[in-house]
Order: C-alpha cells, then structure tokens, then sequence
C-alpha cells in the first residue's frame, strides 16, 4: 500500500504541533518556577539574525495550516501575523491549528501529488508538484521552525530533550 499524501501530512502535523505544545507548556512552568517574565522566553533568539520564539510557533503553525489547505486545493487559513505574545496564547494558536486539521478527510488531500503548487518567493514564482512542495519545502520548513523552538527552550535551561521533541508515536 502506498502512502499517501494525506498520511505523509496531517498526522505528521498532528503529532509534531501537540509536542510543539507540550514543550511549550513545559516552557511556562519553567518560567513559573525560575521567576522569569515569558516575555523573554518569547523573544529569545539563538542568534541576533534569528527569528525568535514566538515566530518559530507561528510560521510551524502556518506550515501546517497552509501546506495543508494548498494540498487540498483550498483558500489557505490567514492568521494574523504576530498576535501571540505568551506561552499560552502560542498554545492557543496550535490548539486552533490542530482543530482546523481536523477538518481535513483523507480524499481531500490523497491524490494531490501533481496538483501544481505555485509559490512566490523574492518576488519569483516557484512551481511545484504537491508532492515536491510537502516533501522538499512544506515539512523542512515546518520540522525547522519546531526544532528551532525546541532549541530555544533548551538553550534558555528548560527541561526538554529528544522524548519531547519526539512526542507520542
């Protein structure tokens, strides 16, 4: 049996966005108990040309929302850029995610393989087959942004290693 788009997709998502919350949720006790503002966890970078944490959650999150939609060859979610600033409300942005994956049945995204998939990027259009843009562009970017988190929050002294990166299989 092959595998399908759908299966190489949405619970992939599905479990990686409920482990991003988890670490997340581990991340504000973390905060609790050391007295320190989430605020800085939130605006923690590894580097001072990084993306900090708050965006590494959302653009994980509109890689899923997005990826998933285009497969589907429907109008992608539009959230609204930058509104969490707490662990919590990052929370809330991946439990909404998640609920809107739900949505999605198997036979709206199987078959999407040579759907093409037009990107614009630098002002250029990017053409891809659905196949090439979940394998080569979607899941890299999303697996990116959710092992930069993770790193972030470790980095900051947070109690998160592999086991939680990994979530349930």
């Amino acid at each position: 049996m092959a595998l399908g788009m759908y299966a190489a997709s949405v619970p992939v998502y599905q479990r990686q966005l409920g482990a991003l919350a988890k670490i997340l949720e581990k991340g504000a006790a973390w905060a609790a108990a050391k007295k320190v503002d989430e605020a800085v966890l939130g605006a923690t970078r590894l580097i001072p040309d990084m993306l900090p944490l708050t965006r590494q959650v959302q653009l994980a999150c509109r890689f899923a929302e997005e990826s998933t939609a285009r497969l589907a060859g429907i109008e992608a979610p539009k959230a609204p850029e930058n509104a969490e600033k707490t662990l919590a409300e990052l929370g809330g942005r991946i439990a909404a995610v998640l609920a809107h994956l739900k949505g999605f049945k198997p036979e709206q995204v199987d078959g999407s393989e040579n759907r093409e998939i037009v990107l614009t990027i630098g002002g250029n259009p990017l053409k891809l087959t659905g196949q090439q843009y979940l394998l080569h562009f979607a899941l890299a970017n999303f697996y990116f942004h959710c092992t930069t988190t993770h790193a972030i929050l470790r980095h900051c002294g947070v109690d998160v290693g592999k086991r939680d990166f990994l979530g349930a299989i």
